[in-house]
């Protein structure tokens, strides 16, 4: 593990739905992923550190690329919208089974199976050390649950944004076409907006720089790095105003 350098009280942990889905499985969520992930988090969350999670919904569905084969966008969008609410009700459970507290928030209001966003509620919710899955996006079409991600952090007061990917870092290029590319451990708002590095879209990146929330970048491949990002282990690349 690698010697832990930042401190956080409470954090944003941001997973892609296609991280539940093991590559060349037919199903869309592997239960032994979300497994690991739960225990993972149990970890973290038995430091003291409060947890929020956000699911995308990939792994079910994709808005932008509805659209694009000529559904209605605002529909693909709250279709993407409904995968996500799954993705985070498998996540609960798996919580749940590992004995840590765990509420599922959504946008849009689905009352037997989980609770409105209120965002007071929430922070009760996190300040008792419950975990939160923030779920159906924002509950409006054209944001990705990436801004979902930063808008949560924002409203919660995080320490930081904890984004799991299938890299380790930021990189100059892409380091899957490039192999010179470097990894940076450390970069700024601004480097990655001169140098067009794709951290997240423009809309959550934006509201990262604005609300001084540092995102951390980093590999959720690599057995025990949800753990140490939540605990602030120095892993993957920290984009921040002050890198």
């Amino acid at each position: 593990m690698s010697e832990t350098k930042r401190s956080f009280k409470r954090v944003v942990l941001k997973l892609s739905g296609e991280a539940l889905r093991e590559v060349g499985s037919q199903d869309n969520i592997s239960p032994e992923i979300v497994e690991r992930i739960a225990l993972e988090i149990k970890e973290a969350h038995a430091a003291g550190v409060e947890i929020a999670i956000v699911v995308g919904g990939g792994n079910f569905w994709r808005g932008a690329s509805a659209s694009a084969r000529g559904m209605d966008r605002a529909t693909a969008d709250y279709v993407g919208m409904m995968a996500t609410v799954m993705n985070a009700l498998a996540v609960q459970s798996a919580i749940e089974v590992e004995g840590v507290p765990c509420v599922v928030q959504s946008a849009i209001e689905m009352k037997n199976v989980a609770e409105p966003f209120i965002r007071r509620k929430a922070n009760r919710h996190l300040s008792e050390g419950t975990i939160v899955i923030f779920a159906a996006g924002t509950g409006s079409p054209f944001f990705s649950t990436d801004t979902t991600a930063a808008l949560r952090a924002s409203e919660m007061g995080a320490c930081a944004i904890l984004k799991a990917t299938m890299v380790d870092g930021v990189y100059n290029a892409d380091p899957k076409l490039d192999p010179n590319a470097t990894r940076y451990e450390t970069i700024s708002f601004k480097r990655c907006l001169s140098d067009e590095l794709a951290v997240m879209d423009s809309t959550a990146f934006s509201l990262c720089q604005d609300n001084n929330i540092p995102i951390i970048i980093f590999d959720l491949n690599e057995h025990g790095n949800i753990t140490n990002a939540i605990k602030g282990a120095d892993i993957g690349t920290l984009v921040s105003n002050e890198a």
